[in-house]
């Protein structure tokens, strides 16, 4: 697979289930923050991590970024599979809401395409721990670029 922008944006939505099936690498980010793509498909996707004391903020509890970081990875893969040959996105708004304190945990990230317009496109995002509870709400407005604007990304 060739690492040009052209090549990455034509096959984002199939890079996207690769990842997720284990048949390509995680991106960086997800090594080093230690979350893992469970599935991608139909405009969802799930990741999962274990959360624990290196993930912490100076508060003893898991920093809010994490929370972020697998959120937006999962809202992204979800929204990445319902782009069509040529198309890439970009995020321009992420909001999230904590809702639970976490220590330790399984964390599973689910995320599913509310609504995918032409342009403009919303996705929401629930992070649960081991016993289901919510911890997290995240939602994500995504802009699908075409064109020059997706090769450029």
């Amino acid at each position: 697979m060739s690492s040009t922008p052209e090549r990455y944006v034509n096959m984002l939505a199939e890079i996207s289930r690769r990842i997720a099936s284990g048949d390509s690498p995680a991106p960086p980010i997800a090594k080093l923050i230690g979350f893992r793509p469970v599935s991608a498909a139909g405009g969802e996707a799930v990741f999962e991590m274990e959360a624990d004391e290196r993930h912490w903020n100076p508060m003893g509890t898991l920093h809010g970024g994490v929370l972020c970081d697998i959120g937006d990875a999962a809202m992204g893969f979800a929204y990445a599979t319902t782009l069509a040959e040529g198309e890439s996105f970009t995020t321009i708004e992420l909001k999230i809401n904590f809702l639970r304190p976490v220590w330790k945990a399984r964390l599973r990230a689910s995320a599913h395409v509310v609504k995918r317009g032409r342009k403009i496109g919303l996705v929401e995002c629930d992070i649960t721990d081991e016993k289901g509870n919510l911890v997290a709400r995240a939602s994500s407005t995504c802009m699908t670029l075409v064109g020059e604007e997706a090769r450029s990304r």
